[in-house]
């Protein structure tokens, strides 16, 4: 039901999955790259690969120093314990991305966001009108209070959404 298919939000009913713009043009991984980062069965185990796009006339250029991956925060115990979504938040504003561009950040996690990390995620869009979001996930965390609202909150900020699958193809 959260998940951004149609031009207008509305689920496709053909075989044919929606890819978000951001990610029509990228190279599929491997299919074992894949099994081993975002196929993982703990949800407390969660990964996130992150690339930033500037927006250049008509087209998204991507800003090749900003991408990377991050996991959570905590497992090692002098850490404190943080999400990854969190720990990527933390990093932009070192980026000093330029308010007078378009930005697009685009996020490639293994489960979804708790309802916590969505909040702080919707917040941060609305604080940052240059920056749009498409996030794709391999795995959606259902057992949380508050998950479909946390994630309805992003789908209405304008976050791009859809499920990473291990058949190949980009979302279902």
């Amino acid at each position: 039901m959260w998940v951004q298919r149609g031009e207008r939000g509305d689920p496709l009913r053909s075989p044919m999955p929606w890819v978000p713009p951001a990610c029509a043009h990228r190279p599929l991984i491997k299919g074992s790259t894949f099994e081993e980062n975002f196929c993982n069965k703990c949800e407390n185990q969660k990964h996130l690969c992150y690339e930033v796009e500037v927006l250049e006339g008509d087209a998204w250029a991507p800003v090749e120093e900003l991408q990377g991956f991050l996991r959570n925060q905590g497992l090692n115990p002098a850490l404190t314990p943080r999400h990854a979504e969190l720990c990527f938040l933390d990093r932009v504003p070192s980026w000093h991305l330029d308010e007078g561009k378009q930005h697009r950040l685009t996020c490639y996690i293994s489960w979804s966001p708790c309802p916590d990390c969505a909040l702080e995620l919707v917040q941060f869009l609305g604080e940052n009108s240059h920056v749009s979001l498409c996030m794709c996930t391999a795995g959606i965390q259902t057992k949380l209070y508050g998950q479909e609202d946390g994630l309805s909150n992003l789908r209405d900020i304008g976050t791009q959404l859809t499920i990473m699958t291990h058949d190949g193809q980009h979302g279902s």
